[in-house]
């Protein structure tokens, strides 16, 4: 099956509406899709609503940044429900969090010679969630960098002059937010949490004691024994497959929608049936 469960439209950093990501799909071939923009789900209902337009099964989902001492840690809630109460007060707190880390970009940012409004950068989003890409938008526009890659590279990055951490939920948190809103919870792009296999089992071991149910493992940029050691370690822990390109638009124009799963496995979709 052709799927896409890992996509992101302007409510976060993406640079596609809804309607314009669900028509991509279609373009695309795709059969089932989620929007996944990160720690908010206001574009689910439009993106549903566009997906049974152009015949696609659409999936109510969100990408999650979950706090954690290596790494990048990010997981995807699919099949929830957006209006979940729980979930939304959870959110809150996460887009205070972001809304107090990005005033302290800014500062930093004009504090290095780069001139810029946060009137400038909320004039490039299209939702509610206003993130370092959109700094690098004004950014890049108004001539400091050459590309979106060279203002994180060389400024927004972690370790980099411009960088300022923000509050993420906890492990547990992220775990209990996604079950409380009535979805499966998947590992989002494993490797960006180590490389180390050994390691990786140990922290899925211990992520899967909080309720976690699926390991992204066909996506955007993995070699083929990446996958092959992936989908052995989801079979090994009774793990679904989970499939995702991380599609942001023209932020990252390199990443084409869609992801070709092929699994003797449980998949996601199977978890989805059978709630």
């Amino acid at each position: 099956m052709k799927c896409d469960f890992h996509l992101h439209s302007v409510f976060s950093d993406g640079s596609d509406t809804p309607e314009k990501l669900a028509a991509a799909c279609r373009a695309a071939k795709l059969e089932a899709v989620a929007l996944t923009d990160h720690d908010t789900a206001a574009g689910v209902p439009r993106f549903l609503a566009a997906c049974a337009e152009n015949g696609l099964r659409g999936i109510a989902g969100i990408e999650l940044s979950v706090d954690t001492t290596q790494g990048t840690l990010h997981v995807l809630g699919l099949g929830i429900d957006p209006e979940c109460p729980e979930l939304n007060a959870a959110l809150t707190a996460v887009r205070k969090g972001r809304d107090d880390r990005n005033r302290q970009i800014l500062a930093r940012l004009n504090e290095l010679g780069f001139v810029i409004s946060e009137d400038e950068v909320r004039a490039v989003t299209g939702g509610e969630i206003l993130g370092r890409v959109h700094f690098a938008q004004v950014l890049m526009r108004k001539g400091y960098f050459h590309s979106i890659s060279d203002v994180f590279a060389r400024c927004l990055k972690k370790g980099q002059p411009g960088y300022v951490d923000r509050y993420r939920l906890s492990q547990p948190e992220a775990l209990k937010m996604i079950r409380a809103a009535g979805g499966v919870s998947v590992l989002a792009h494993p490797l960006l949490w180590t490389e180390d296999e050994v390691e990786l089992e140990a922290r899925v071991r211990q992520l899967m004691a909080l309720g976690l149910q699926g390991l992204e493992i066909y996506y955007t940029g993995y070699r083929l024994e990446q996958m092959v050691f992936l989908l052995r370690l989801a079979k090994r822990l009774g793990l679904a497959v989970s499939a995702g390109s991380d599609y942001h638009g023209s932020g990252k124009p390199d990443v084409s929608l869609g992801r070709l799963t092929e699994s003797d496995g449980l998949t996601i979709l199977d978890l989805l049936r059978l709630r």
